[in-house]
């Protein structure tokens, strides 16, 4: 079936890193963007990074540019987030999405787009002070 799988969340201190993985599984790997998002407790899901593997553009989020990096293995159908520096306010679940459109478009313009195809399950990210 069609899925991804959000992995490699975890707890850790402020300054610390982590390296969330999203394995697609059951469509064409190349014919998507792919977008991490995150939504703490109490706010709005926002959209932190996205690559287009059309292009190769990526997009981040104010909150996380020079922190953040988002790369794929395409031989291996995963999409990475490399967090570094991670806040406390980073703390969230984190979930990964792929989107033919924004595809299309690229990354420069996924957050007006918005993703509207396939969400994985979200995976739990705590930093503690």
């Amino acid at each position: 079936e069609v899925q991804l799988q959000a992995s490699g969340g975890g707890l850790v201190q402020a300054g610390g890193s982590l390296r969330l993985s999203c394995a697609a599984s059951g469509f064409t790997f190349g014919d998507y963007a792919y977008g991490w998002f995150r939504q703490a407790p109490g706010k709005e899901r926002e959209q932190i990074s996205c690559i287009s593997l059309s292009d190769g553009t990526t997009y981040y989020a104010d909150s996380v540019r020079g922190r953040f990096t988002i790369s794929s293995d395409n031989a291996k159908n995963t999409v990475f987030l490399q967090m570094n520096s991670l806040k406390p306010e980073d703390t969230a679940v984190y979930y990964c999405a792929a989107d033919s459109v924004v595809n299309y478009h690229g990354c420069s313009i996924s957050h007006s787009l918005g993703f509207h195809g396939v969400w994985g399950q979200g995976t739990q990210v705590t930093v503690s002070s």
